[in-house]
């Protein structure tokens, strides 16, 4: 099945989600230190068919790229060299990390697993990645059409009795 590895690159982390088979939904996947991240995608990407990676870009508020912006260039071209066949794109990662930490209280985690660093990262992934999936779905980019959805989720309507009033 096809996947969109959505990565939230940082010099020690590296926080990494993944969509759905159908590119619809984005989902926290895991937090790797950024050492091991390139053996982490390999062994990855042999299990799963990966068809992108969307990369977190971090720019300031007058849309120029920030400080950290030169670390994720660098993991960008090591990205490429090593997935060649792989196309990578960037998406616009301000507010990640708010929204990150939003998410979590929303969701009721306690203070002591907020404060944990790699849920930020990955659920930061996560993110980026859906906010990536659903410009390209408003764009008319990518969509799932019903004869292409899996039989688990298509209704069967020729069963489905009719309401009497």
């Amino acid at each position: 099945m096809d996947r969109i590895i959505g990565i939230d690159y940082g010099r020690k982390r590296v926080g990494l989600a993944v969509s759905d088979p159908l590119g619809i939904f984005a989902s926290a996947l895991d937090t790797v230190h950024s050492a091991n991240i390139i053996d982490y995608l390999k062994i990855y990407a042999e299990k799963e068919n990966v068809v992108k990676f969307v990369v977190g870009y971090p720019m300031n508020m007058d849309n120029t790229p920030s400080e950290a912006a030169g670390d994720v260039d660098a993991f960008l071209k090591l990205l490429r060299k090593n997935f060649p066949d792989i196309p990578v794109e960037t998406e616009d990662e301000r507010f990640t990390s708010v929204l990150a930490h939003r998410a979590m209280i929303d969701g009721g985690m306690k203070l002591k697993d907020r404060m944990d660093k790699s849920s930020v990262d990955k659920i930061s992934a996560a993110i980026i990645l859906q906010s990536y999936m659903d410009r390209h779905s408003a764009q008319g980019g990518p969509s799932v059409l019903p004869e292409d959805a899996p039989d688990s989720l298509v209704r069967n309507t020729s069963r489905t009795k009719r309401r009497r009033k």
